[in-house]
């Protein structure tokens, strides 16, 4: 043992004589998919001083960096974004209506329609497929759609009696070949259906999409949660006016 020099007097400290300067930081995760609800919800983020270190679609990275170290984005298909909020692996979320309808809403909390990635979601059918006539007949038709439960209760209101086909994707091939005597899909511009000599022909809803989040998370983490939803509620009717 070190002796120390005369006239010095030791003094022992702990850990306990310093000040903690470290404070606990509550990450929030919010879950989004590629494309074009990620291009127009990028202005809200924004809005809610929150802007991604990488683009999703050069970036192969699967969750993403913010400007803020207590945010961070995932990146999943528009169909599992309701699903990663459910369970907790995000917080937040954006998703089309076209998704939570068909997903359920347990869990989940809607604070906001966001008024982004709006589109129509249509029956369909072949240009020469006379579907009002059909319909008065009562005639039994096979529809294929991703949106099956959607389908369901729409047809279901209509009184009319229907097989439904679950499609993934190339819904406008199935009249084509046969497979179905309609679709039941999301139209934007209706170029699709033109370029393959289909046209729509009833309207069963609007679409747009809406932030969703968390119902424990919102409990757990208001403090930093409540701030973006205002934030992002703001962005909504700055735009619309």
């Amino acid at each position: 043992m070190n002796r120390a020099e005369p006239g010095l007097r030791l003094k022992y400290v702990t850990i306990h004589d310093f000040p903690c300067v470290c404070t606990a930081t509550t990450m929030i995760t919010i879950a989004l998919s590629k494309g074009r609800i990620f291009d127009e919800t990028v202005p809200l983020l924004k809005a809610a001083g929150i802007v991604a270190r990488e683009n999703p679609e050069s970036s192969r990275k699967l969750i993403l960096a913010t400007n803020r170290r207590e945010v961070r984005l995932i990146i999943v298909r528009a169909s599992d974004v309701p699903t990663y909020v459910q369970y907790g692996g995000a917080d937040l979320g954006v998703a089309g209506k076209d998704i939570l309808d068909e997903h359920g809403s347990a869990g989940l909390y809607q604070p906001l329609d966001l008024k982004i990635a709006r589109c129509r979601m249509m029956v369909a059918v072949r240009r020469d497929f006379d579907y009002a006539s059909a319909v008065r007949q009562g005639a039994r038709l096979r529809v294929a759609t991703k949106y099956v439960q959607t389908a369901r209760e729409h047809f279901a209101t209509k009184g009319m009696h229907v097989d439904l086909i679950k499609l993934y994707g190339s819904m406008e091939l199935a009249p084509l070949v046969g497979l179905a005597d309609a679709i039941v899909d999301l139209v934007s511009t209706g170029g699709t259906l033109k370029a393959n000599n289909l046209v729509a022909v009833e309207e069963i809803a609007q679409v747009s999409s809406r932030l969703i989040v968390n119902q424990a998370a919102l409990k757990l983490k208001r403090a930093e949660i409540q701030p973006l939803i205002d934030a992002f509620a703001r962005a909504v009717f700055t735009a619309a006016s």
